[in-house]
């Protein structure tokens, strides 16, 4: 096989070894930010946190309904606490999500890719 050929073949499938790994980080990041509280289960993202912030700004910190992901209302007493608690597992997995993307964007080989 003519070594062109040979090093094009080995790229491509490098870089769908990559996209692959890339997919199943962002998938296991999205489970990761799906919470569920009081019977309601919430995708956290920066629109959530943005809002919830909105409220607290404006005094609305307890006995507030919001609408989960399934847009079914879900009372949160505490609206500060819920907050918080969204805060962390956003944080804690976006940085989880930065550390594991940051490895396989430095591998180099399709072996090194498959064994993170």
């Amino acid at each position: 096989m003519d070594e062109r050929l040979k090093l094009a073949l080995d790229f491509s499938n490098f870089r769908q070894a990559f996209t692959i790994q890339h997919k199943i980080l962002k998938e296991k990041n999205q489970a990761k930010l799906t919470y569920g509280h009081n019977g309601g289960v919430f995708y956290i993202d920066r629109e959530l946190i943005c809002f919830t912030q909105f409220l607290i700004d404006k005094g609305r910190t307890t006995s507030v309904v919001l609408m989960d992901k399934n847009d079914n209302p879900v009372i949160i007493e505490d609206l500060c606490k819920f907050q918080d608690e969204i805060l962390d597992r956003y944080f804690a997995s976006t940085n989880e999500y930065f550390e594991s993307y940051q490895k396989i964007k430095k591998s180099r080989s399709i072996e090194k890719l498959l064994d993170l």
